[in-house]
């Protein structure tokens, strides 16, 4: 049986154990947002390659969070990079496809606007830059990046490889310094904005 929360407190019994203030409001996205806007903007920035595009991406993600329902609060911040994550695919269109190496419009432009640590991020076709992003910074598995992104397992972990030989040449399956700390503050600092 599907639980009912109404705006009053009321429950049709499923989930009437639980406390309201478990779930995230529409005020702790908008917070999330807040405190976060270089760090969720510059993810987008780096999907995306756009400024344009990455303001869609993060006025998009703001709404979709503002009007989910049963987030729970703790979940809140990664669910907000995941709204992220989302319109940005949705946004730039199909990743397998535009996988040609041909440059994107703007990609020199916001080279200069992202952390140095971010920038070689630019230079990656789409969906090895998807792949990188998802699997390596935001700690997605293999086959949950190839599920937001509409393609196999297998596509994934070459476009990986890819995106790793381009960085490191030699280097195969090493991640740059920077990515050998997991911790959020890192992540967090390397998609700032300059």
């Amino acid at each position: 049986m599907r639980s009912t929360v109404y705006r009053d407190g009321r429950s049709n019994g499923a989930l009437a154990g639980l406390d309201r203030g478990t779930y995230a409001t529409p005020r702790d996205f908008c917070a999330i947002f807040t405190e976060n806007t270089d760090s969720l903007y510059s993810l987008a920035l780096v999907l995306t390659v756009n400024h344009e595009t990455a303001q869609q991406c993060f006025l998009a993600a703001l709404e979709d969070c503002q009007t989910s329902s049963g987030v729970f609060r703790e979940w809140a911040g990664s669910w907000s990079r995941r709204a992220i994550i989302k319109n940005a695919i949705r946004l730039s269109g199909d990743a397998r496809k535009n996988n040609n190496g041909a440059r994107e419009p703007g990609r020199g432009v916001i080279a200069e606007d992202i952390s140095a640590a971010a920038r070689f991020l630019v230079e990656l076709r789409p969906l090895d830059r998807f792949a990188f992003v998802l699997s390596v910074l935001e700690g997605y598995s293999l086959r949950e990046s190839a599920t937001l992104l509409g393609a196999s397992p297998r596509e994934m972990e070459q476009a990986r490889v890819r995106a790793f030989e381009q960085i490191g040449g030699d280097n195969r399956g090493k991640a740059p310094a920077s990515y050998n700390d997991s911790s959020c503050t890192e992540q967090n600092s390397l998609f700032t904005l300059q």
